[in-house]
Order: C-alpha cells, then structure tokens, then sequence
C-alpha cells in the first residue's frame, strides 16, 4: 500500500537510496541489487530489514558503503525471506554511524522503517515520545517516525491506518517505507513531497526513489502522486 498523502506541488530528493519487495523470490537479493543500482546518488551509510520464512524481522546495517554491509552479512547471514526494505543514507539528523544508519525500529522490535527526507518537527515529537518513556538508539529523526508507527500500531492493528495516523502529524518533506513482522507480505509506504516509485512485476510489486531500484526486475512503473 502507498499513500499520496497530500497535494505534491514540488518535489525534493535529498538523495537517499530506498527499495522495498514483496513477492516469490528472495528480497534480500532484491534489496541489495537495488541499493548497488542506487549508489550514484551517493550515501554514507546502508541498511537492510527482511521478515525471514521463520517470520521474524532481521536487520543488519552499517555506516559506509555497501562493501561494508555486504561483509557484514557475509559474516552474520539473514533469515531470507519474501518481504523486505533497504535504504542508502546521506546523513541529515545525526552523523554517518552504525546507529544512525537506516532502517530504524519500533513496536519492541518487530517494525522497522526507512525515509528520505526531512521530518521538520521531529524535536517536539521526539519529545512527546521521551515524555510517554520510550527510549531512542539513534540521533536521528527517522527514528521518531518508527517509533510512532510503532506505537500506532499496537493501538490499531492496522498498518496502514498506523501510518497514516503518523503521517497526519509529520512535517516536512519525507518518505517512508514500513515492514512489521505481523505482516509478513506488506510493505506500506508514504510519501509527501519526496520521490515514491512503484514497480509492478509477475506476482511481484516493488517500491523504490526512483526507477533503478528495481529496473533489473521489471520496467512496469508507476510514479505516486502523477498522472
């Protein structure tokens, strides 16, 4: 599911790379390929999250480039699986570290969300969440975010509806992408103001930052929020 979440009139790009799969095959092939095709938009840190066919969610990331990742999942394999986001990330909120790299996580470790943008209130809602108890790893405002989602959707079971309540109160120019390890087969997605792209295969869909995310798999592609 992907969510136009309100009038585009102009688009920014801060550069991150973002990928999402949900179909037949092995996501984390998917997702690598993915953010290799993406590297030209530059990135200083990499990260994947995958819901493996034991159904837990498993993240590995890194700051640096790619290589590093790799090596790291070389040396620490994920559960594969079906369902899964990877992000490429230009440091904005917080510097270029293992912790600040995407994806972030919420609802006790079973959500986990990626973005590119800017969430322009983060202080005042990181706050709200600090105040509520909840704890942050990272410095960034993408963490908030997950938190949030999180939070929403242990009060809704609805992952769409979590995400969108969250949008509803977001500022800044953003997208994100969301798996939860309840819902293996579901990505959803949200973008204002921000590149969302999806890719549309054979029993298969894709959601990427833009085309080379996923053109490997498929040229089919739909731009969100254009004619």
């Amino acid at each position: 599911m992907t969510e136009e979440t309100q009038p585009a009139p102009r688009t920014i790009d801060t550069m991150c790379g973002i990928v999402g799969y949900v179909g037949p095959n092995s996501s984390l092939n998917v997702l690598l390929g993915g953010l290799s095709r993406l590297e030209y938009r530059g990135y200083d840190s990499a990260g994947v999250a995958v819901i493996g066919e034991n159904g837990e969610l498993e993240t590995r990331k890194h700051a640096g480039k790619l290589k590093v990742l790799l090596d790291e999942l070389d040396a620490h394999p994920l559960a594969d699986g079906q369902t899964g986001i990877g992000h490429t990330r230009w440091a904005t909120h917080g510097g270029p570290t293992d912790s600040n790299a995407h994806p972030h996580l919420g609802d006790s470790g079973k959500l986990a969300l990626i973005h590119n943008g800017i969430i322009e209130n983060f202080n005042t809602l990181k706050q709200e969440l600090l105040d509520a108890g909840e704890t942050f790893t990272s410095d960034t405002d993408s963490e908030v975010a997950a938190i949030m989602v999180g939070r929403a959707y242990r009060e809704t079971h609805d992952l769409t509806l979590a995400m969108r309540q969250v949008v509803a109160r977001l500022e800044g120019a953003f997208t994100l992408l969301i798996v939860h390890e309840d819902r293996p087969g579901e990505v959803v997605g949200a973008r204002r103001n921000s590149p969302l792209v999806i890719g549309l295969g054979d029993g298969e869909n894709f959601l990427g930052s833009d085309v080379a995310a996923f053109v490997e798999f498929t040229r089919r592609a739909v731009e969100i929020g254009q004619e």
